[in-house]
């Protein structure tokens, strides 16, 4: 046989184990798949991605029990996870894709190598990460054995740890997310779920056998519960290719790694029409509430917006945006949500957003208007008494330009957790001339201190609007910048500019003396 034959046989049978592997080697897997309305793991990579390059494709399963000592690669083709380097937007990226159409997506020990290998190469090198979660987590077949199952999950969470901070690291749920998927995704900084998928510790067999409480798996884990009750998920996707999308741009806002730049982009200033519209939303009835979103769109650039958490916490507005083209973090409280009052959900959303920015290099843009933090049996029990600590413990602990701007109401404490005045070392802490700031709300306070006063009064309706006037004057714009406590009183419309240049100038990162400690405790 000449060399010439020799290579031509040896390539042929190495083209032939990747196509039996491959989606083209298995119509009946793939037909299956699309029968459920899901792009399977290759297309959703492929989707996703310019370029991939895959790491262990022909990788085959690991007969560690009885039961799986006969398994081959024809078994568990590539072991159900599809892992590799890829391109997203010409940045390299680690990806791995678990195949429900391989024993539902289980992983096994050679999977979790492979999860192992692209996690370490996110390590080294500085890649995001991304897990693309399509089934029942740990492969129970090669786990009823303690001799491998001692060890873990084989270092896969220490390596997630160390990435954290390091790279941006999103965790999707693409289908079946009980177990494993479910706690990949509780280290995560962007958890998006398809319609349909799951996400939970435990599914509803297993629910059902150790507690006898038969619920569904959508009541367990399902999108809409996750999203909106739990804010375990992030957003909600109606399909994969809509899901791929959103990863997509979460990371366009985020730099590879924590030492690079976060990715900037042409500067697309709000249009007239959307800065002339702050100076008609905002209602002339401080009791009444206005579209917060509209304020967003006209202080940064145009179509940039992108929330994190739309669903969860919503008095507490969440996500990223850009300013002069550059990306930010936003914060804002929503007045049409329990009147932008801070509880325990929203102290804590907004603190580990906060943290998330800080540690990739976005600076934060706070739109303040909050009459405190909730108070109430309900919400003691929640934790908001240590929860309320959580916003200005990240605040203060950023060393990223920080903005806060004060629309309306800045009210006790609330105003210290969203850093109003000098509760953090703002680059600019600014209000605009509707804004009021005390120590809580002036008609609780004239009730709380002139209670008696008014009840003694001829006209105690009269006497009561009387003294709250009164202390309206006390409480304006223009008072609260009198003793430098603010910066500046700015018009809505001017807004923009002044956060631009505020954040143009002060791009060094923030270096402050602390006291000779390894590090604060976080009011978790």
């Amino acid at each position: 046989m000449s060399e010439e034959t020799r290579m031509e046989d040896l390539l042929e049978e190495l083209r032939e184990a990747k196509r039996a592997v491959a989606d083209e080697g298995r119509p009946d897997a793939v037909e299956s798949q699309h029968a459920q309305d899901k792009l399977t793991a290759r297309e959703r990579v492929e989707y996703l991605c310019e370029e991939f390059d895959e790491i262990g494709q022909l990788a085959a399963p690991a007969p560690t029990t009885p039961e799986t000592a006969d398994w081959d690669r024809e078994d568990a083709p590539a072991d159900g996870v599809v892992a590799g380097v890829g391109d997203i937007d010409g940045r390299p990226v680690a990806i791995a894709a678990t195949d429900f159409t391989v024993k539902g997506g289980s992983i096994g020990h050679t999977g979790g190598e492979k999860l192992k290998r692209v996690m370490e190469l996110a390590l080294e090198r500085g890649f995001p990460t991304v897990l693309l979660h399509d089934g029942g987590g740990h492969r129970i077949q090669e786990g009823l054995d303690a001799r491998p199952t001692a060890q873990g999950d084989g270092g896969i969470f220490r390596l997630q740890t160390k990435l954290s901070g390091w790279v941006p690291i999103v965790s999707s749920m693409m289908g079946p997310g009980f177990a494993a998927p479910t706690n990949f995704s509780a280290m995560a900084d962007f958890v998006p779920m398809v319609e349909g998928s799951t996400l939970g510790v435990a599914g509803p067999s297993l629910v059902k056998a150790a507690l006898g409480v038969d619920l569904s798996k959508e009541e367990l884990g399902g999108a809409g519960f996750q999203t909106a009750e739990t804010g375990m998920a992030d957003r909600a996707y109606e399909d994969d290719e809509a899901c791929l999308d959103g990863i997509r741009e979460f990371l366009s806002y985020l730099p590879r790694n924590a030492r690079r730049d976060p990715p900037t982009a042409d500067a697309r200033p709000p249009s007239e029409t959307a800065r002339e519209r702050l100076l008609d939303v905002m209602p002339a009835d401080p009791k009444k509430g206005y579209d917060i979103y509209a304020i967003v769109e006209g202080v940064t650039d145009e179509g940039t917006f992108f929330e994190t958490k739309p669903e969860f916490a919503r008095n507490i507005v969440t996500g990223f945006a850009r300013i002069d083209g550059r990306p930010v973090g936003v914060v804002a409280n929503n007045p049409r949500v329990m009147a932008g009052t801070i509880d325990a959900d929203a102290s804590t959303a907004a603190a580990r957003f906060v943290s998330l920015c800080d540690a990739f290099g976005l600076p934060i843009v706070a739109l303040e208007d909050v009459p405190g933090i909730l108070p109430g049996p309900d919400s003691e029990r929640d934790g908001v008494a240590r929860a309320a600590g959580k916003l200005p413990f990240e605040l203060n602990g950023a060393t990223v330009p920080v903005v806060n701007l004060v629309l309306r109401r800045g009210y006790g404490f609330g105003h210290v957790a969203m850093g109003g005045g000098e509760s953090v070392q703002n680059v600019l802490t600014a209000v605009w001339p509707t804004a009021e700031v005390a120590a809580m709300g002036i008609e609780g306070a004239v009730d709380v201190v002139h209670g008696r006063e008014i009840e003694a009064a001829d006209d105690p309706e009269t006497k009561r609007r009387e003294l709250v006037e009164f202390y309206k004057d006390r409480t304006d714009a223009i008072r609260s910048v009198e003793g430098v406590g603010m910066d500046a009183v700015i018009e809505p419309t001017e807004t923009y500019g002044w956060v631009k240049r505020a954040l143009n100038r002060y791009d060094e990162p923030r270096e402050e003396e602390w006291p000779p400690k390894k590090h604060a405790i976080n009011p978790w």
